[in-house]
């Protein structure tokens, strides 16, 4: 007998209606001892690119196998495919399993972790029915999905295969390294108004180093408490990204910088090599 998996689930319906509950009475309809657990469902609406950044980094959290329900889909009910995915580092088992709309959500995973095997859901007899709303299948066909693969169903029932270089991405600006200077931009703003770059603590070079946004430079520092409140700081998230902050304060409103933004970490003890001011490019294509 196939073991039990946990099943996520990721959205941006929010609380106040009954949407996650449907969800959830969908898998309890298949298997009413599956653990369900809510990674968030405050993704603000329609924001692919904000899903894309709480999965990924979420993932690495759960138990191997875990099945991940991910429902932003602005294009639901349109031609955008419907998929689920086994991706792993190993050609054995598969370190989990995404279930939602083929839109780029799932892309920061898949810059991770290689795609073990891919299908699209075609094959309504695993769907809640099989006429589903248009407009909702996170309900009528994700998450009975995901009960299925949860209760030890194969990938390959689903649907046809895909192949996995077909699977969307969204388009993140590379970071760009030249010289002292590293450039990357901002992908993603949390709760409390932090702004998460796309610059991994692996690519310092150094402890010492300065970020820099627009005109702004911003002193690095290990803890929000390292300086006074509505001081703008840099340092380095628990997600391991630099992050741009306000002690005890929202970056976002204060510095007046959304998704996109262009940031720039320096090096100030290795020498210039006569680059370009890469902070002067503010708006990356990314969002």
């Amino acid at each position: 007998m196939s073991r039990v998996r946990v099943i996520t689930l990721l959205s941006d319906f929010g609380l106040q209606d009954g949407y996650v509950g449907m969800m959830k009475g969908a898998i309890a309809h298949i298997d009413p001892t599956l653990p369900v657990i809510d990674l968030t469902h405050q993704i603000r609406p329609q924001n692919i690119a904000q899903a894309r950044f709480v999965l990924m980094t979420s993932f690495p959290y759960f138990p191997s196998a875990t099945v991940h329900v991910a429902v932003v889909d602005p294009g639901v009910g349109g031609k955008r495919r419907s998929v689920a995915i086994a991706v792993g580092n190993a050609s054995d088992s598969p370190t989990g399993f995404l279930v939602g709309p083929d839109n780029g959500l799932f892309s920061g995973i898949l810059e991770q972790h290689s795609v073990l095997q891919a299908v699209e859901l075609k094959r309504s007899q695993y769907w809640r029915t099989p006429q589903p709303s248009l407009t909702f299948h996170g309900r009528d066909i994700f998450a009975p999905v995901a009960a299925h693969i949860a209760s030890g169903l194969a990938l390959s029932e689903f649907g046809p295969l895909i192949a996995p270089d077909s699977l969307i991405r969204l388009p993140l600006p590379p970071l760009i390294q030249n010289g002292n200077t590293i450039q990357g931009c901002i992908q993603a703003i949390d709760h409390f108004g932090n702004l998460v770059t796309t610059i991994p603590a692996s690519a310092l070079k150094s402890k010492n180093w300065l970020a820099t946004v627009g005109n702004t430079g911003l002193p690095n520092v290990t803890t929000y408490s390292d300086r006074p409140s509505g001081t703008p700081i840099a340092l380095i998230g628990s997600h391991g990204w630099v992050e741009i902050a306000i002690t005890n304060g929202n970056a976002h409103e204060t510095l007046n910088l959304a998704c996109g933004d262009s940031v720039t970490i320096t090096f100030p003890e290795l020498p210039f090599d006569g680059g370009t001011n890469l902070a002067s490019d503010r708006r990356s294509t990314f969002c």
